[in-house]
């Protein structure tokens, strides 16, 4: 939602949401690993394959935003997520039970709902640049489940973004196009949604499966819709609630599914 304000009212160009969205996640995230540091011991430093993968990822994730709307564009990411972590999950060997595959399909086909009202055509380069980001994001998910240290791993992730950054900005620098309030918003971006957000993803990682770890994200968009009406006060619909029961369900349906289909193995 903050790319989108950002990129379509024309405050800031995508190059530049990008570079500060990640340039100040590095930053923030440095300081509190640095303050932290007496108590948590550096152990990891990310991996460039991460931080590509992330640098990907925000890339094409704001250059999309530049052509899509909001509603089509998330579905075209999540999409790809989905079907990323999924296939890589049927790669190593685990087998959907038919409880997840149910309770991805309610959770996805919830999501589906909730987002229709606002689908219009995607344009080609922004469905591609979309579903680049969504594989992008869906791989550096799939790093993250090897995360020893998840502070020190997304900070190093973050500060070896840079470098792709400043190439990024080497070829697109004539563009550039700044505002206070599109600074502000990519700020925002890096430090609470980003920097902070990817943290706490890192370490949830460790601890769920692929699977679940796919579908759990369908409960961003449910999020934002209700951050809506708290903090915007848009209204809460029938079409609401139907479509968060679905994504909430589904994801249930995922979590306990897979913990019996686990015991039954055990047995």
């Amino acid at each position: 939602m903050l790319c989108r304000l950002a990129l379509g009212d024309n405050a800031i160009d995508a190059t530049s949401f990008t570079a500060i969205r990640l340039g100040s996640g590095a930053v923030v995230l440095a300081l509190i690993l640095w303050f932290s540091m007496p108590k948590q011991p550096q152990t990891t430093t990310g991996s460039w394959r991460g931080a590509l993968m992330l640098f990907i990822y925000a890339a094409a994730f704001s250059f999309a935003y530049v052509s899509l709307e909001t509603g089509i564009g998330a579905l075209i990411l999540f999409a790809s997520v989905q079907l990323t972590m999924i296939i890589a999950s049927q790669l190593k060997g685990h087998k959907l039970h038919v409880s997840e595959w149910l309770g991805v399909t309610i959770a996805f086909s919830g999501f589906v709902y909730l987002v229709l009202p606002t689908l219009t055509e995607p344009s080609f380069i922004g469905f591609i640049l979309m579903m680049s980001a969504g594989i992008a994001w869906g791989c550096y998910s799939l790093i993250g489940q090897g995360s020893c240290n998840p502070l020190s791993d997304t900070t190093y992730n973050f500060i070896k973004s840079i470098p792709f950054v400043v190439l990024l900005l080497g070829f697109t620098l004539s563009q550039t196009s700044l505002s206070s309030y599109g600074v502000g918003l990519a700020v925002l971006s890096g430090v609470v949604t980003s920097a902070i957000g990817y943290t706490i993803w890192y370490h949830v990682l460790t601890k769920i499966s692929t699977v679940q770890a796919s579908v759990v994200q369908l409960i961003v968009p449910v999020i934002a819709t209700f951050g809506g009406v708290i903090f915007a006060n848009e209204v809460v619909t029938l079409h609401i609630i139907l479509s968060s029961t679905l994504i909430l369900g589904g994801i249930i349906i995922v979590l306990i599914g897979q913990k019996i289909y686990q015991t039954q193995l055990s047995d």
